[in-house]
């Protein structure tokens, strides 16, 4: 600023003048913050935009890949041949001698048949859903052929019509030899049976109500595994632990190795000598083989 004579003249600024000069000149620290949340929020916004293309991306992947599996509403099983895989814990079977596995299938009128590997066979017997109605078939393994599915029928007891024993000699009349397993300990439910030239040589069931099932003595193979089911301690008649039957349930182990020694143990089929990748089946169970009460005459 310039004076009346001329001369230059510089302007002071008192203390409270300078602090509001110095707001003036200087940016505040609220705008500061302003500025950086906004900064933030528009980072924010573009990872969620990616993100959520990356997810639109992976769904499109994941649905043509999947997409062909479930064609016409149908699961799709692998038909590339594989070797055997283990089974049998928490699981029902057939043991059948025989190399003919499609003339088990056409025995047992399984329906909706088609071919099918070990992986996709085992892994659908065990599943929650499929396994309810399907049965595996497998490809023969050192001359066995095994069918596997809790779809099978069971010894039930005098309560219910018996699925189970028609079935097994229906198949005793075609085949040398017949053989069946269930091992449910859940259930504390487990079962065998063997059929030699058609005849029912040994059938036993057994559940929590007990000996459901009891055909034939106990096989050598049977006694030399400790399978003694019944030991009576104290006086005959008496109540409780002083007396009466007690039951000694078996074990999956015990079920497992009585295959063994009557064919093959199913837990060790996996490592079964001169067998190749090949096909067996997967159908569904018919539907006359579901438990049905027997019906009480009328008086």
């Amino acid at each position: 600023m310039l004076s009346r004579n001329g001369l230059r003249m510089v302007r002071r600024f008192t203390f409270p003048q300078l602090c509001m000069l110095d707001r003036l000149l200087v940016p505040r620290d609220r705008d500061y913050q302003r500025v950086s949340v906004r900064a933030s929020t528009r980072a924010e916004l573009h990872v969620i935009w990616i993100i959520l293309l990356l997810t639109i991306l992976t769904v499109a992947v994941i649905a043509s890949v999947m997409a062909p599996r479930m064609a016409d509403g149908r699961v799709l099983y692998g038909k590339t041949p594989d070797g055997p895989c283990p089974f049998g814990y928490r699981m029902s079977w057939l043991a059948v001698r025989t190399r003919n596995t499609r003339k088990v299938v056409e025995i047992l009128g399984l329906g909706e048949v088609e071919a099918c590997n070990w992986q996709s066979g085992i892994g659908a017997a065990y599943d929650a859903g499929l396994g309810q109605t399907r049965l595996f078939v497998s490809p023969p393994v050192n001359g066995w052929t095994f069918v596997v599915g809790l779809a099978l029928p069971q010894p039930l007891g005098a309560a219910f019509v018996d699925k189970n024993g028609p079935l097994l000699l229906r198949l005793g009349e075609v085949f040398i030899e017949v053989q069946y397993y269930f091992a449910y300990p859940m259930m504390d439910f487990f079962a065998w049976a063997r059929l030699i030239d058609g005849r029912l040589v040994r059938g036993f069931a057994i559940s929590d109500e007990g000996v459901i099932w009891n055909v034939g003595k106990p096989s050598k193979d049977e006694r030399s595994l400790g399978l003694k089911l019944f030991d009576v301690r104290g006086p005959r008649g008496r109540k409780g632990d002083a007396g009466g039957p007690l039951i000694m349930y078996p074990t999956e182990d015990h079920v497992m190795r009585l295959a063994g020694r009557w064919g093959i143990d199913p837990i060790k089929v996996d490592v079964a000598p001169r067998t190749k990748p090949a096909l067996g089946y997967i159908g569904t169970a018919p539907s006359v083989w579901r438990s049905e009460r027997v019906r009480k005459a009328a008086a």
